[in-house]
């Protein structure tokens, strides 16, 4: 989240860790990457303030109890916007990742990603998960409008995307990843993509360093090894209620 000018945080903790940053020029997006992220172009930004780690279990539980707020994962489900849908899939829930048993067409992320009724920030795997020894992890499973809720009862807002991309390179202007071009530097693992030569069901079991672990306590490599931050500007879409598979670990996902 970034502070709001001249805004003193009133209502929220009071717990979050924020840097600053004076504004500057970058270059924003890639010519390599995903098509969606071409052209990179140079952005303009103000100097803001930032916070550093990624906001907690702990830390969206005490607003759900301050507010009552319910999120979008927790919510019905409109049998009118998924038509065709399982019936046993039109109840509450959210896409959790699920390695496959073997080679799946790798156009369709619904091989991968299900939709898992159930899931929540309260349960990141589903029903019989939970988040008791979780607490200063990162929450998960919130949609656009609940980090947005979140953000102002702590008197504060979402970064934008070109905010959120000038925090997340740190001064590294034109490279790859965050930390330079190299994927694995020293054969070290900096953010959590896929470690195995056939995604999404063969893996050398290597990701250790960055599997769910305490929001501030990846890897120094700015914010590449998270959960899909949120931000004001556009971001990835959202799935619905169309398939179902056994549920596993929720994965952080690479932005």
């Amino acid at each position: 989240m970034t502070a709001r000018t001249g805004h003193v945080r009133a209502r929220g903790p009071r717990t979050h860790d924020t840097v600053r940053l004076d504004g500057g020029t970058f270059t924003m997006g890639s010519d390599a990457h995903y098509p969606e992220e071409a052209p990179a172009h140079p952005v303009r930004v103000d100097g803001f303030r930032i916070d550093r780690f990624a906001v907690t279990n702990a830390q969206f539980e005490a607003f759900v109890e301050a507010t009552g707020y319910e999120t979008v994962a927790e919510r019905p489900v409109d049998p009118a916007l998924f038509p065709g849908a399982p019936p046993e899939n039109l109840a509450p829930g959210s896409m959790v990742f699920v390695p496959t048993p073997g080679p799946v067409d790798l156009r369709h992320l619904s091989q991968w990603w299900a939709w898992v009724p159930g899931a929540s920030w309260r349960r990141p795997e589903g029903l019989g998960s939970g988040i008791d020894d979780r607490g200063d992890h990162p929450v998960v499973h919130v949609a656009h409008e609940d980090a947005a809720a979140y953000a102002a009862w702590a008197g504060a807002e979402l970064p934008t995307e070109a905010q959120w991309e000038y925090a997340a390179r740190g001064g590294v202007e034109g490279a790859a990843f965050t930390w330079g071009d190299e994927a694995r530097p020293a054969g070290r693992i900096l953010a959590n993509t896929w470690d195995g030569p056939d995604f999404p069901w063969r893996s050398t079991g290597s990701r250790a360093g960055c599997a769910p672990h305490p929001s501030g306590r990846s890897p120094p490599t700015g914010t590449a090894c998270t959960t899909w931050p949120g931000t004001s500007g556009s971001g990835p879409g959202t799935g619905g209620p169309t398939g179902t598979r056994t549920p596993c670990r929720t994965r952080a996902v690479l932005r």
